[in-house]
């Protein structure tokens, strides 16, 4: 499990082709070589990665992680370049802070940035989703979004924005981003499990009208 709350921007240094079904990917990092263990989840713009093996670096620590066709259907990680630098988050341990909201790193599609507007040292963003995910998004509810936690201001349909602090424009890649960027989009697993509780109600009243 993660917090929504990115502690390092990586880099991608190595990519190979996918392989039945798998595509590889070198990234660098900041982390020690300690603080990573073969076989540790690192949430990766959003999407839970694996370890599979890594190498101390003078400037860090580099790690490779294979990914499946699944997560490369619904997810940016396909569209990913040499020197293109993403948003990191280690698992979270026991005793850590929970100060984003509970983020499992599987993803459930893109949203895309249609807008972006300055207000004073802030950028506020709008986003476009499939109509399929907009039950789950409400205002002043929490959203994944590129692995970062954020709070919706506003809902229209299938389009929301949130509003994204000069601290956090500093921490992660979101200065880089502009309109018609596609990221990662995670739905709060609250909003989740109450809109199926609602939807199964609902299911057995009309079963007994």
């Amino acid at each position: 499990m993660f917090t929504g709350l990115v502690s390092d921007i990586g880099e991608i240094i190595g990519q190979k082709q996918a392989q039945n079904g798998i595509a590889k990917f070198e990234i660098h990092s900041n982390y020690s070589d300690e603080s990573i263990a073969i076989g540790a989840s690192i949430c990766c713009a959003g999407a839970c990665m694996t370890v599979v093996s890594k190498q101390k670096r003078t400037n860090g620590t580099s790690f490779w992680i294979d990914v499946s066709q699944e997560s490369l259907n619904i997810t940016t990680l396909s569209n990913w370049q040499i020197s293109e630098q993403i948003n990191l988050e280690r698992s979270l341990k026991m005793g850590d802070e929970l100060g984003g909201h509970m983020v499992s790193g599987h993803v459930d599609g893109t949203a895309t940035i249609i807008d972006m507007q300055n207000e004073a040292d802030s950028i506020r963003y709008t986003f476009e989703i499939p109509k399929e995910f907009a039950q789950y998004i409400t205002p002043k509810g929490s959203i994944t979004l590129d692995g970062t936690s954020l709070t919706v201001n506003a809902v229209n349909d299938n389009q929301f924005g949130v509003n994204i602090i000069p601290h956090t424009l500093k921490m992660t890649t979101w200065s880089r981003r502009t309109i018609g960027d596609k990221v990662n989009l995670e739905i709060d697993q609250m909003a989740r499990y109450v809109a199926r509780i609602i939807q199964q109600q609902l299911a057995l009243q009309l079963a007994k009208s």
